[in-house]
């Protein structure tokens, strides 16, 4: 099967990945979007899961990666559910990690073991541990498959950046003790600049940070009314949306998210008050064969990195004001 991707281009990918992007568990992601609730209010914010999860197979496909770290990149994120994080907000949980905390059986009761088995794979070799797969995975605040391509495929899609940049930003990366690190200073400082573009200009854009706070009210509702129930978050954002729909309180929430009102961030008169786990990137540079975080030699990055940690534990404080109709 050939693959193309417009960020990293053309493969001929193995059958086992194809036929894992072809199971059920694996297709649906490509109706769960990666940003929650935004698609509903702005077209451009529509990246789904299955694209990041092809784009992060890609990457480490590109890299150099193996087949079994490439099967780990397209199974990492194969349990998030209807609307992503929106759910972790709904159950109150500050890690934003349910699709984590049900990854084990939501795959072992998938066709994916039997997949994995047909081409001589072990699904607990492969998924059991997957901050083994060191390209696929780092700590913030260094680079890996999976925060680099989130963060271009999103800026990308939103018309942020351009082609010529992302693939400038490729060809300054290098794998080095099985990890990826870039091998220039300027083009470190235009990561981190992007990276914040996505976490902070997007994350907490305010028409997204409404649909978000909207949305997740009209899921506590349907799930304090049981019109929802916690096993429906694993079906496609589209169907959750119709069940939710079904809840008269819920669908009056949902309304709300194309009404006539004005947005704005005021710290002291505020409707909500959004906050994201926090996330800083520090990537290091590898320069004469010594890898050197690139805050230690760019004060444009210790800039960035300090600002983003003050909105990061801060959060964003979100006023809505209806607008009177004429």
């Amino acid at each position: 099967m050939q693959i193309t991707n417009s960020l990293y281009g053309t493969f001929e990918i193995e059958s086992v990945l194809e036929e894992l992007i072809s199971s059920p568990s694996v297709a649906r992601l490509g109706q769960i979007h990666q940003g929650g609730a935004s698609y509903l209010v702005n077209p451009l914010w529509n990246v789904t899961r299955l694209e990041h999860l092809i784009g992060v197979m890609l990457f480490i496909r590109r890299f150099g990666g193996s087949l079994e770290e490439q099967i780990a990149g397209l199974l990492h994120d194969v349990s998030h559910t209807a609307f992503s994080h929106v759910v972790d907000y709904a159950l109150e949980l500050e890690k934003e990690d349910f699709h984590e905390q049900i990854f084990e059986k939501f795959v072992k009761s998938s066709t994916i073991p039997a997949i994995l088995e047909k081409y001589g794979f072990s699904y607990e070799e492969i998924l059991a541990d997957i901050s083994k797969w060191t390209i696929l995975e780092q700590e913030a605040p260094e680079l890996c498959a999976d925060r680099i391509d989130y963060t271009l495929l999103d800026l990308y899609r939103h018309e942020k950046i351009s082609l010529i940049e992302v693939n400038q930003f490729l060809d300054s990366l290098v794998v080095f003790n099985g990890q990826v690190y870039l091998t220039d200073i300027a083009v470190a400082e235009w990561f981190v600049e992007q990276y914040y573009a996505e976490v902070i200009n997007y994350f907490y854009d305010p028409l997204n940070v409404y649909s978000h706070e909207i949305l997740d009210e009209a899921m506590r509702l349907a799930l304090k009314q049981n019109t929802i129930t916690v096993t429906d978050f694993q079906l496609t954002d589209a169907e959750l949306l119709e069940k939710l729909k079904q809840n008269s309180d819920a669908m009056a929430k949902i309304q709300l998210l194309w009404s006539n009102v004005c947005l704005e961030e005021n710290n002291l008169d505020y409707t909500f008050h959004h906050k994201k786990k926090t996330r800083l990137i520090n990537p290091s540079v590898l320069l004469d064969g010594k890898l050197i975080p690139v805050e230690d030699i760019s004060e444009k990055v210790q800039q960035m990195n300090l600002k983003a940690r003050k909105k990061s534990e801060s959060g964003f404080y979100l006023k809505v004001i209806e607008k009177k109709s004429i």
